[in-house]
């Protein structure tokens, strides 16, 4: 069944939707299996898009109800997520607070000067350094920075990391998986294997939740790119389960429900291995397709590894996730020379 989640929940056009998919034929004539790709990355005209807009939908419909005047969110120094509130903050004449703590020590002078936290500052946002350490858990700098709003006379809506672990969290990627369904008929053809990057939680969360609410079964594989497994196990987990009570999923969400593949997460959160270096220099020679060193190209290096040692059957259909993330990688130039 489908879960119709645009109709039942509040919603803030934000994107263009559906996200196209298409083929990647020069990439799978490489691999010997069939990949095509679902492109978030361009599915908003918003600060160059990605994931985090599917989720800020639902979650600015609820800022917006409420009467919150400033948006409240946190990340990394290099966060899509960060970047993409400011951009909704300011298309719709809201104020922005963003935490921007260190989870990468990159070694770099302009780390914090370009890519994704110099356009959260071109739209306005202000980016507040301090804190460090990538965690799901609740930040006290995050905290602080609420206060601080409110001691201000403002009324902040808190937006977690990732738009993730929020009552709303999950909504976004529910619906996304509507929209493949949706594409599928229009194609006539169906994606037995689904990859996608996952960290914070909710993308694979919600995903998971839409996907068993359907008649055919699919095979979901979140690929760790917090370098920390279990704690992404942990928050794809809490958050698949709150969303399904959410939406009324009718069936049990287990454990074995959650696939998180760790071998490709690099060395550290944010940090780049070889194998993430080659992926996304294959990804952009052969398809002319940019992903990024934190995430996507993570993403990507695993799904060329399982394509290689055989790990997909014979005829599978595998759909890639493209989450954005692109304007990342100017902060990470070093990696390319």
């Amino acid at each position: 069944m489908a879960l119709d989640i645009a109709r039942r929940f509040a919603r803030q056009p934000l994107g263009f939707f559906p996200s196209p998919i298409h083929p990647l034929k020069r990439l799978s004539k490489e691999l010997g299996v069939e990949v095509w790709a679902k492109r978030d990355d361009v599915s908003s005209g918003l600060a160059f898009g990605g994931n985090k807009i599917r989720k800020l939908e639902f979650l600015a419909a609820d800022a917006l109800e409420q009467g919150c005047d400033t948006l409240v969110s946190i990340g990394n120094i290099q966060s899509n997520h960060t970047r993409q509130v400011a951009a909704v903050a300011a298309v719709l004449g809201l104020r922005c607070r963003l935490v921007q703590e260190t989870w990468t020590h990159w070694d770099d002078p302009v780390y914090d000067k370009v890519g994704n936290i110099l356009l959260s500052r071109l739209m306005g946002a202000e980016t507040l350094l301090e804190g460090e350490g990538y965690s799901t858990a609740v930040k006290e700098t995050w905290e602080r920075a609420l206060d601080q709003v409110r001691r201000e006379g403002g009324r902040p809506y808190a937006i977690p990391a990732g738009a993730s672990d929020h009552p709303l969290g999950g909504l976004g990627y529910a619906h996304f998986a509507d929209e493949v369904a949706e594409q599928e008929s229009s194609l006539g053809l169906f994606f037995d294997t689904v990859i996608t990057a996952t960290c914070t939680g909710s993308t694979q969360a919600g995903m998971a939740v839409g996907f068993l609410a359907q008649d055919r079964e699919r095979r979901l594989i979140g690929v760790d790119t917090a370098a920390n497994a279990e704690m992404t196990r942990r928050a794809v987990t809490k958050i698949a389960r709150a969303t399904a009570d959410l939406v009324g999923l009718n069936r049990e969400l287990r454990d074995s429900d959650i696939e998180i593949d760790a071998r490709f997460a690099g060395p550290d959160y944010g940090l780049p291995d070889e194998a993430t270096v080659s992926a996304i220099r294959a990804a952009a020679r052969l398809e002319g397709m940019i992903t990024d060193p934190v995430y996507e190209g993570k993403s990507m290096a695993g799904l060329i590894a399982m394509a290689r040692a055989g790990e997909f059957p014979r005829g599978a259909k595998i759909l890639y996730v493209h989450l954005g993330g692109a304007p990342a990688i100017n902060a990470y130039h070093k990696a390319f020379a």
